[in-house]
C-alpha cells in the first residue's frame, strides 16, 4: 500500500588523528536506505577534539572524505586529509585511531553504521577517522592508502565491490593492518580478519514469504534489484525467488536493476507501469527502491499495490506505520558494526579475533504487526 513519497538523504563523516584503526564502510548493496537531515557540510561544522586544524573538502571532490574525532569527542571536524589529534578514551584503545569509511552516509543505513562503529571504538579507547569512497573504488583505494600511512592498527570495512577490494583489503594486510569487513563480503577468504554480513538468504526468504501473502498468493509483480556488483543484490534475489517461485499464480512481469537508488528506483517503477498498468506488487532488494517505488505508485495513483523492501530504514518503518510500505526485512546495521569494532579490539590485542573469518547475523521481518518497536536498526522490544 503507497501513501507517501521518498525523502532526502543525509551525509555525515568523521576522523582524528594518531595511530589508525581505521573504520571503512561502502555502498552498500545490500542496504540503500533514505536518511532524514542535513548535508554533509552542515554535519562538517561540529567541532573536534583534535589537535590539528582540518581543511575544508568539497562534496564533489574525487578525494574521500574525511574528518576526525577524538575518544571523549562528541563532534567532529571536515577535512581532506586525515587530521592528527590526541585523546584517551575508556577501553584498550590506547589512543589509537579508527577510522571509518562507508560510502554515502546520506544513506541512513551507512550512517547508523558509521555511528555505531565511531561509539564503540571511542568506548574502548580509539580515536575515531570516518571517511566515505561513495562507492567509488577509486575513493576507497585512497582511504585504505590513507589507513596504511597513519600504520592503522585495524580498518572496518563496508567495501565498494566484491571483486576490486581484494586488492585494497590484500594491501593493507601486507602492511600489518587487518581488515574488518561489515555488511558486504569480498570473493575471496583468508585476506581480510573477518567478513561480518547479515544473513541476507535468511532475511530474503522472510520478505519473499510475507511479499507472497500481501499479494494472496497470485498476481503479477516486479523486481527491483541492487547493484551487480554487490554480492548482497544476487544473494537477496535468490532469497526472494526461493520462496515466490513457488506459487504458481504469481508472475514475475518485470525485473530490473535500480542500483541501490532511490531516483533510479522512482523512474524505473514508472517504467514498470507504462508497460504493465495491471502490477500488484513491488519487491525491492533494499528499503531506497522501496521508497522510490512507492513515491511512483503514489504519483500514479495506485495505492492498493504492495511494496515491500530490506533493510529496516527509518523512512519505510515510518511508512509502514503509516500504512503506506507493507513490509521490511531489518538489518542489524549497528549491531554488526559494534561486533567488527570489538573484534578488532580484540585481534589488536591478541591476535586474533577467536571467531570464524565468515559470520552472519540473521535478519528480522518488519511489517505493521512490529514496525512500533523498531528504532535505528534494530527491535527495541
Amino acid at each position: 500500500m503507497i501513501t507517501s513519497k521518498a525523502t532526502a538523504w543525509r551525509k555525515v563523516l568523521y576522523s582524528a588523528g594518531a595511530v589508525t584503526l581505521l573504520t571503512v564502510t561502502a555502498a552498500c548493496g545490500s542496504s540503500s536506505t533514505a536518511a532524514t537531515g542535513s548535508s554533509s557540510a552542515a554535519a562538517a561544522t561540529s567541532a573536534a577534539t583534535s589537535a590539528a586544524p582540518a581543511a575544508t573538502t568539497s562534496a564533489a571532490s574525487s578525494a574521500p572524505v574525511v574528518a576526525s574525532s577524538a575518544p571523549g569527542s562528541s563532534a567532529a571536524a571536515a577535512s581532506s586529509a586525515p587530521a592528527s589529534g590526541s585523546g584517551t578514551g575508556g577501553g584498550g584503545g590506547a589512543g589509537k585511531l579508527i577510522v571509518i569509511i562507508t560510502p554515502s552516509p546520506d544513506n541512513v543505513f551507512f550512517k547508523a553504521e558509521q555511528d555505531a562503529a565511531k561509539a564503540e571504538a571511542v568506548k574502548l579507547g580509539y580515536q575515531t577517522l570516518v571517511i566515505s569512497h561513495d562507492d567509488d573504488p577509486t575513493k576507497q583505494s585512497q582511504a585504505i592508502d590513507t589507513a596504511i600511512s597513519r600504520k592503522a592498527a585495524a580498518i572496518i570495512l563496508d567495501n565498494a565491490g566484491a571483486d576490486v577490494t581484494v586488492t585494497a583489503v590484500q594491501r593493507a594486510k601486507d602492511a600489518g593492518i587487518p581488515s574488518f569487513l561489515i555488511d558486504r563480503e569480498i570473493n575471496k577468504t583468508g585476506v581480510a580478519a573477518a567478513q561480518i554480513v547479515s544473513n541476507n538468504a535468511q532475511g530474503a526468504a522472510l520478505g519473499g514469504q510475507e511479499f507472497a501473502t500481501a499479494m494472496g498468493g497470485k498476481g503479477e509483480y516486479a523486481e527491483l534489484t541492487g547493484k551487480a556488483t554487490d554480492t548482497n543484490a544476487g544473494v537477496r534475489s535468490q532469497g526472494y525467488h526461493s520462496i515466490l517461485d513457488q506459487y504458481s499464480d504469481m508472475k514475475m512481469v518485470a525485473q530490473q536493476s535500480a542500483n541501490w537508488d532511490q531516483a533510479e528506483a522512482l523512474s524505473k517503477t514508472q517504467t514498470i507501469l507504462q508497460a504493465h498498468p495491471n502490477i500488484k506488487g513491488i519487491i525491492a532488494g533494499n528499503d531506497t527502491m522501496a521508497l522510490g517505488a512507492e513515491a511512483a505508485l503514489a504519483a500514479a495513483g495506485k495505492t492498493n499495490v504492495i511494496v515491500t523492501g530490506f533493510d529496516g530504514s527509518p523512512d519505510v518503518v515510518a511508512s509502514i506505520l503509516k500504512g503506506g510500505i507493507d513490509a521490511t526485512v531489518l538489518q542489524p546495521a549497528s549491531q554488526i558494526a559494534q561486533m567488527a569494532v570489538q573484534q578488532a579490539d580484540k585481534f589488536i590485542a591478541s591476535g586474533s579475533t577467536g571467531k570464524d573469518e565468515k559470520q552472519s547475523v540473521d535478519c528480522v521481518l518488519v511489517n505493521k504487526v512490529n514496525a512500533k518497536t523498531v528504532k535505528n536498526f534494530a527491535v527495541t522490544s
